[in-house]
């Protein structure tokens, strides 16, 4: 990390504290802002760095990344602002806003699923719960309200009784919440996907029940009629669950 505070001494740096996903994010002002991502672990960026690559060379609007190290990733920073932001504490968001993150969502599950590497099916992403529940890495403060009081043991179980029988596999971001979805507040055109780790081919309620979770139930409506789907609140319950193993 010395190296990379020594190359970018020059720029303003500010910590950013939202949709972070634990790792350390700030934001690097100057002349081209980048930002800088840190974990504890090099292999969750590599990845995430790879999603981004490939997100790119579909031409959607990703973060390029220029610097990769072992526990730490420098992007360029894309112009505008995060729904969350626009959306504020209320979750105020236009129609028009929610419609044009639908767009991006039918836009990225269209992508055609053989050209894409990476697996999120159930059958990679259900045993690496269980794994993160056996080893205590999942944070059971921060389950949904109705789930708190429960341990990550019991919900595990939960998961693997109510699996679905099929999945609609179509790519997906993986996190695909407010926070990391970013547009021009004046065009109303998506920017930037960002904390794309989790990105690969998963069934699209992957993506729809997390999205849903997000905008809350004022929006959530919308979203999906703008999407295209009448929701399935099965698939949205259970997506939503084994989104807290991570």
């Amino acid at each position: 990390m010395e190296q990379v505070h020594a190359r970018y001494a020059q720029h303003t740096w500010e910590q950013v504290t939202i949709g972070c996903s634990g790792a350390g994010v700030w934001r690097l002002s100057g002349s081209t802002d980048y930002f800088l991502k840190t974990v504890e672990g090099g292999t969750e960026l590599h990845e995430e760095a790879a999603c981004l690559g490939w997100l790119r060379e579909q031409g959607l609007p990703a973060p390029e990344v220029v610097e990769l190290g072992e526990t730490w990733m420098v992007t360029v920073a894309v112009p505008g602002r995060s729904l969350a932001e626009l959306g504020g504490e209320d979750r105020d968001w236009s129609a028009e806003q929610v419609a044009a993150l639908a767009e991006i969502t039918r836009t990225l599950h269209a992508l055609p699923v053989a050209n894409c590497p990476f697996d999120r099916t159930l059958d990679e992403v259900i045993p690496q719960a269980r794994r993160n529940a056996e080893a205590g890495l999942v944070d059971e403060t921060d389950f949904d309200e109705h789930r708190l009081g429960r341990t990550a043991l019991e919900l595990i179980k939960d998961v693997e009784a109510n699996r679905p029988e099929s999945e609609d596999l179509v790519v997906c971001h993986g996190d695909l919440c407010t926070p990391n979805v970013l547009l021009d507040p004046d065009t109303l055109t998506i920017t930037g996907l960002i904390d794309v780790g989790r990105l690969g081919v998963a069934d699209r309620y992957n993506d729809l029940a997390l999205t849903a979770r997000s905008l809350g139930p004022t929006h959530a409506p919308r979203f999906f009629k703008s999407y295209g789907v009448v929701p399935d609140p099965e698939r949205v319950e259970f997506y939503q669950l084994l989104d807290e193993f991570f």
